[in-house]
């Protein structure tokens, strides 16, 4: 029943701030109209065919990444209004608290990502296969999933939101430019493949290519199963962090 109330009332938080909704939809569609069509005739001379097929994944994700790691803030805000205070008193373990808050954060990002695919049919894109469009959605909610614990847990080590946003400002923009979201993997520089390979979200958004492009770096599953292990372990570590928390 907590994990019920606490997702639903992440959802009702999303669905009253239109504002909300607007504004993190510009930085994802700007990107994908600027550099989908600015760089679209440079890609395809190169010989990666069309780029907006390419990039849209990317910017899914990346429209994915910042709603969830910035739901975290949520978190601070409950602290600072006496709300954390009211709901870690109650008779329930804060496990599923964190549950509840990473369900329903998780799934305003991924609605947010639904809205940015949708979007993205007005420029061009088109998905290769609808039978695999299950698969993005699953893709879509793991990567949600991910970042969401992320946030929560970067969020209850800190106390004020202007140093959640520097902190925030500092992991998203390397995760998701490091990620392969705008670039092919292959070919690059041996440090850039390390790095990318470490970051979390290149497997996601590798996933989701796979499933909405029909092209991949990683085999699919591999895509899949590396993206899950990291909720798992994101997860319980927000969640042990959450457990320390003097609201």
């Amino acid at each position: 029943m907590t994990i019920y109330i606490l997702w639903l009332r992440q959802l009702k938080r999303y669905f009253r701030s239109r504002a909300r909704i607007v504004g993190s939809l510009g930085q994802p569609l700007l990107f994908l109209v600027a550099l989908g069509f600015g760089f679209g005739p440079i890609f395809a001379k190169a010989g990666g065919g069309n780029y907006i097929l390419f990039l849209t994944p990317g910017i899914v994700g990346m429209g994915i990444l910042f709603t969830a790691l910035f739901s975290g803030i949520e978190v601070i805000w409950d602290r600072q209004f006496g709300f954390l205070k009211e709901t870690m008193v109650a008779p329930v373990s804060r496990l599923s608290i964190v549950i509840g808050r990473t369900l329903g954060g998780a799934t305003v990002a991924t609605l947010q990502g639904v809205i940015v695919l949708l979007l993205s049919l007005a420029v061009g894109f088109r998905p290769v296969s609808l039978a695999l469009l299950p698969v993005a959605f699953v893709a879509m909610f793991l990567i949600a999933l991910l970042f969401t614990a992320l946030g929560t847990a970067i969020a209850s080590l800190m106390n004020d939101m202007q140093g959640f946003q520097l902190i925030m400002n500092f992991v998203v923009m390397p995760t998701f430019f490091l990620s392969g979201a705008l670039f092919p993997l292959a070919g690059l520089p041996t440090i850039l493949s390390d790095v990318a390979r470490a970051d979390p979200l290149t497997y996601g958004i590798d996933a989701l290519r796979a499933s909405l492009a029909g092209a991949s770096h990683f085999p699919l599953g591999i895509d899949l199963a590396v993206t899950a292990g990291v909720v798992l372990l994101f997860m319980a570590v927000g969640s042990w962090l959450f457990s320390r928390i003097e609201a």
